[in-house]
């Protein structure tokens, strides 16, 4: 039984995605444009049919806390709201003790991502790696963005396979997805011209790839990029997979503006679904869509659990990124709230660690849940 093949549809452009998908053929730039101009409610149709084709009715979650070991960086985009320049009033860089108080007994995945410290080394990065390890030797740790990734680069003086390597041998299990913004060359000059473009970003994680450490994939949206420029970004990421297989998950990133200027609010509701069951559709080579609460907001992550995505990301902790561009979501979330969510979605509930292992699996309704192994 295949959801793709049995539903009906009742509008054009929706069905000729459809069709398409069927016959085992990609959409195109052109499709996924003209998506956004289809009824939502059919898009989020499809775009649900094709995740319950690979996962059937369970949503993924995990028990995690975001570490942010400084927000000091050398860089200055101006969609960041977080980094402070070196000196900064407000800028912090933590210690061992503040690393390490990060590694709560009841987490399975912790994730790593921070600034780019103009006083650190590349060994100062691994330690942080090395701490959370040696507290902790099962946790499993993402870190570093292929910002950063490149940045270990020109300290080092090393290709990214050697650093890449090194962070492995320190402890690293996945790399996240963020830093890639939207791969336009027109944004990065306009937005971030002193940090990677989509050319490196997609060589890094090649890379990683390669070395056979996995990954997730981002996207940034909502602010001057175009629907193009987006759908494009997504075939991208589509044709990496392709040739060098290794990404979790690809996580649509709602800009959120803060004090940036750029943009007078956040994208509706609306647009947050329509891009994610667009890139259920156009990135459909992709294990997981997720609906990142954190930037979308509790209420619109809970409908894109019905509008391709198959994945909420975790319960974080402390977050400081978004929430420096003041991000309207709770500091953190609970596991009893992140299944919560996901049940009331209609959906069945599964706890996995970074590399998406089942730590535990729920039932559908508030029955007592099955640790993995009992």
């Amino acid at each position: 039984m295949s959801f793709v093949s049995d539903i009906r549809l009742r509008d054009s452009l929706v069905e000729a995605a459809r069709a398409k998908l069927v016959a085992g053929d990609h959409l195109t730039q052109e499709d996924g444009i003209r998506l956004f101009d289809a009824p939502v409610l059919e898009l989020g149709r499809l775009a649900d049919a094709l995740a319950r084709d690979k996962h059937g009715d369970k949503v993924y979650f995990t028990v995690n806390r975001q570490l942010n070991p400084t927000n000091v960086c050398v860089l200055a985009c101006k969609f960041c709201d977080y980094a402070k320049k070196p000196g900064d009033p407000t800028s912090y860089t933590m210690s061992k003790e503040d690393v390490l108080a990060h590694v709560d007994p009841e987490i399975t995945e912790i994730h790593i991502v921070g600034g780019l410290h103009n006083k650190w080394r590349f060994d100062d990065y691994l330690d942080v790696i090395r701490w959370v390890k040696e507290k902790k030797p099962d946790l499993s740790v993402k870190a570093y963005t292929a910002v950063e990734i490149d940045f270990f680069c020109r300290l080092t003086k090393k290709p990214a396979d050697w650093v890449l390597t090194e962070l492995k041998n320190a402890g690293l299990d996945a790399l996240p997805g963020g830093g890639a913004e939207v791969f336009s060359e027109r944004v990065r000059r306009e937005l971030f011209g002193q940090k990677i473009g989509g050319k490196r970003w997609l060589e890094i994680h090649e890379t990683a790839h390669r070395l056979g450490i996995p990954s997730n994939s981002t996207l940034l949206y909502g602010h001057i990029e175009t629907r193009a420029e987006r759908v494009q970004h997504m075939i991208d990421l589509r044709e990496l997979e392709m040739r060098a297989p290794g990404f979790f998950a690809f996580i649509p990133l709602a800009f959120q503006p803060g004090n940036t200027g750029l943009v007078r609010r956040q994208a509706s509701a609306i647009e947050d679904l329509k891009t994610i069951a667009i890139s259920r559709l156009v990135f459909d080579n992709v294990p997981h869509v997720k609906g990142y609460w954190v930037m979308l907001g509790q209420d619109t992550a809970a409908a894109a659990l019905n509008f391709g995505a198959s994945d909420l990301d975790g319960t974080i902790g402390l977050e400081k990124i978004a929430h420096a561009a003041q991000a309207r979501s709770p500091v953190g979330m609970a596991e009893a709230g992140m299944v919560q969510m996901i049940r009331e979605a209609g959906k069945i509930p599964v706890q996995r660690d970074a590399l998406y292992r089942v730590v535990r699996e729920y039932s559908r309704r508030d029955e007592p849940a099955l640790a993995v192994g009992a």
